[in-house]
Parts: C-alpha cells; structure tokens; sequence
C-alpha cells in the first residue's frame, strides 16, 4: 500500500503581534511559527488596523528568519497620504512602510518549497471591511487550495461569509483538495456558519484555542474537505504562544 504524502498547516490570529503582555513583539510569532513547524500557516490580524494597515510583522523581518515566504495577495489597501495631492510623494520622503502582508490583516506564509500557482484577495459581505485570501499551491507535486479567512462578530454574517467562501470555491475553474482556516468567531461546532458546510467539509479536533491564558472557545478552525485525511491536529499552548497573543494557532497534519 503506497502511503499518501502529508503536510502541516497552522492557522494563528496573531493580535497585530501584541502579546498578553500588551507588547508589540513580532519576533515572538515567528518564534511560535518555528515552534510549529506547518509548511502553510494562515495569519489573522497579520497587518495594523489604520492606513496602508502596514504588516505587523515585518516583511524583512520575516526574510531575515528565513523560514517562510509571504504569499503576494497582488493587493493592497489605500495608504492614509494617498487621499491627498501628491501624498505617495510625501511616503516615499517620510520612507513610511505601510507595505501589508496580506488582505483586510488575512495572510498566508509558505515554506519555500511550496509552489504557488494562484492567487485571490475575497471581498465578503459586511458591515465592516472583511476579505479572505485563497491560494492554489503545489505541494510534493501535488495541488491544494488554502483559505485563509477572519469572519465577523455577527452570527448572521458569519453565514452569508461562509457561503461565500463556499461558493468561491466551487466556481474555480479547477477541482482540488481545499483547506479553510482561520477565526471563525463561532463557538459552536454544529451550528451557525458551521452548519453550512454542509457535509463537504469536516472540522480538524483541534480544541479550544481562545482565551491564550485560559483557553475555553475553539473560535479557531482548520476545515478540510472530503478528499483530505487528517491524521493529527491540535492547539499550540507553549509558553511562547500564550505570551505572543491573545489566542493559541491550531494546526493540523492531512494526508493528500
């Protein structure tokens, strides 16, 4: 029996890289992400809130660590001098790095050998800006598509979000294992945006994931579709990861 090839992947809302102590400290999430060791990790909250909503953790900080490359998104969001005359000028003089991760604080970081095919920055229905980002890798010459998604507050837009999602992926124009992932602000595993999956999809056991400190709501996910074998999963709970932020990254291994 030839065994199937396996990957790990994390998702991890990163708080903007503020940890409990209320410290801005990007080099504790890269710690926590080498602590994993996942081939594809989804960010939530990867970039600042205001502006061009700059990366939290820095691109060169991340090149310097060396472990990941970022997924380009090929978007970004309108930097606070543009709305002026000759503001991108005053940027550059400033040398202001507003430069973002990924998409509405959603990002993907992938280990180097991981291909990426294509890409897409989902726009979803909200009151607030929301998106989520979708990438078509090649992993061990194999493709799979990753979500990488933070819904809303609203359990009514969570659903509309969701489906969505769904429906984003079934009109691709090429079939492939997916995987979801990410804070779905939904505490309940058989209900609400979760109940729309509909049978397709199934919920890695990863287990509660937030509060840091004293962890009681699995709000983050890791969803993967029936093609896809998950073979381990769990939470993140070192010391690190309860300093780093405000929720535990939830990782997965799937066979494919």
């Amino acid at each position: 029996m030839i065994s199937r090839p396996t990957i790990t992947v994390a998702s991890y809302n990163m708080r903007k890289a503020i940890g409990t102590d209320r410290r801005r400290r990007p080099d504790r999430v890269l710690q926590v992400l080498q602590e994993i060791d996942a081939d594809i990790v989804a960010l939530q909250e990867a970039d600042k809130r205001m502006g061009g909503r700059g990366a939290a953790v820095p691109h060169e900080l991340i090149d310097e660590h060396g472990l990941y490359k970022p997924v380009p998104m090929l978007v970004r969001h309108k930097r606070t001098m543009e709305m002026f005359p000759g503001g991108a000028r005053v940027e550059q003089l400033l040398k202001t790095n507003t430069r973002n991760l990924g998409w509405h604080g959603n990002a993907l970081l992938v280990k180097p050998h991981v291909e990426v095919m294509d890409v897409a920055a989902l726009h979803l229905p909200t009151l607030e800006p929301r998106g989520a980002v979708m990438a078509e890798l090649l992993v061990h010459d194999r493709p799979i598509r990753i979500i990488g998604m933070h819904l809303d507050l609203s359990g009514l837009w969570r659903r509309r979000q969701m489906r969505m999602i769904i429906e984003t992926v079934r009109a691709r124009p090429h079939q492939m294992p997916t995987i979801l992932m990410g804070d779905t602000n939904e505490w309940r595993d058989a209900a609400g945006c979760l109940k729309d999956l509909d049978g397709a999809y199934r919920l890695a056991p990863t287990g509660p994931s937030f509060h840091a400190r004293r962890p009681i709501a699995p709000l983050d996910r890791i969803i993967v579709d029936h093609r896809l074998a998950i073979e381990a999963s769990g939470v993140h709970a070192s010391a690190e990861a309860r300093r780093a932020s405000d929720h535990l990254p939830v990782w997965a291994r799937v066979a494919f």
